[in-house]
């Protein structure tokens, strides 16, 4: 196999061979034919996530492929099974699990199947226990979610993260309303799915807030009702006044980078107004508001991984999408050989894409 490998923060990503061990009894390998390029690795990239997934590390995490090989134990997967990888476990067995939230599996990530260098034998991790920036990988059995055969492999691959996170952030997590408002910060790739997602549950009107104008545009694709440069106007006053002056319903954080976008998220919602935490900023950034501003009832959440069931939740949002109900060809500005991952990345920094994907085959 091949893959690209980060060695250290802002520096090139490097292509190299790798062999892979034999599979575990509760484990699958798979030939990953699409992966998405994720602001998550971008983190890693920058130097901004020191505590997980430290250099040096295959990266990637947003892989769809083929099954090839499947240990004595497995079930529910087989040789030939298109699937989506999912980069949380889903063990089964611990509270989280059992109470019906697996994208919160205490399972750890299972690192025993850490491909060698081809030259000199050396292991190498793979980001989430993933590395989809490859062309094969190993992983348990509970994390490959077979799809329907139909669904193209970079559309596939988006689910295992962006797509998820948003559209699950939306439906999910805030359980948006029909006809209630929304405001999303941040139309990157996952802002773009939390606006698509409370599209699909109604939301009126949807506010979209950005400081590049070229993705509020493409917000509008997604289902976005009204934009705000945040660049040019205060966007907690703008939120109001297209809200009658009270404030959206509901609001998203999906950015990420900075403290300011934490906080007017809150600001801009009304009185019970719910705000949603999906952007996973740098280490250590704290976020300062008065918390007298929560007085008026309103609410602040965190959402990991769209509040997601993988095993439910993939095939469903696959579903929408094969009824024209969901936007994922349009999610794919950019297609590139891994070769090219370098440039993805560069084009990713610079705003121009929703999403990069690179072509594994």
């Amino acid at each position: 196999m091949k893959a690209a490998v980060l060695y250290e923060a802002n520096s090139p990503l490097v292509i190299e061979q790798f062999d892979l061990p034999d599979i575990a009894d509760d484990q699958v390998r798979v030939r990953l034919m699409a992966s998405g390029v994720c602001h998550s690795d971008w983190h890693i990239v920058k130097g901004e996530w020191v505590d997980v997934n430290r250099p040096p590390v295959i990266l990637g995490h947003e892989g769809a492929g083929l099954v090839e090989e499947v240990g004595a134990a497995v079930k529910g997967v087989n040789v030939g099974d298109h699937v989506v990888l999912s980069w949380m476990r889903n063990c089964g067995i611990c509270e989280m699990c059992q109470e019906g939230y697996s994208n919160l599996c205490e399972e750890p990530w299972d690192h025993s199947a850490q491909p060698r260098s081809a030259d000199s034998g050396r292991p190498m991790k793979r980001m989430n226990a993933l590395g989809t920036f490859s062309t094969e990988t190993i992983v348990p059995q509970d994390i490959a979610i077979p799809i329907d055969r139909e669904i193209p492999f970079a559309q596939a691959s988006l689910v295992g993260c962006g797509v998820m996170t948003g559209v699950g952030a939306a439906l999910n997590t805030a359980r948006v309303q029909a006809g209630k408002s929304v405001a999303v910060f941040g139309c990157g790739g996952v802002g773009l799915n939390v606006i698509q997602g409370a599209a699909i549950a109604g939301a009126e009107p949807i506010i979209a807030i950005d400081i590049l104008d070229n993705k509020l545009e493409l917000s509008r694709q997604f289902g976005a009702t009204h934009t705000v440069n945040s660049a040019e106007a205060d966007p907690v006053e703008a939120i109001k006044e297209l809200t009658d002056g009270k404030g959206a319903h509901y609001a998203f954080e999906a950015i990420g980078l900075a403290p300011e976008p934490y906080t007017q998220s809150i600001l801009c919602t009304r009185r019970r107004g719910v705000t949603v935490f999906v952007g996973h900023g740098p280490d250590n950034m704290p976020i300062d508001f008065d918390c007298k501003i929560l007085g008026p009832e309103k609410m602040v959440i965190g959402s990991m991984y769209g509040s997601c069931n993988p095993r439910i939740d993939f095939p469903r949002i696959l579903s929408l999408y094969k009824a024209g109900k969901l936007k994922l060809d349009e999610l794919v500005t950019r297609v590139y050989p891994l070769e090219d991952v370098n440039e993805a990345f560069a084009a990713l920094g610079r705003g121009e894409v929703a999403r990069s994907v690179l072509d594994l085959t």
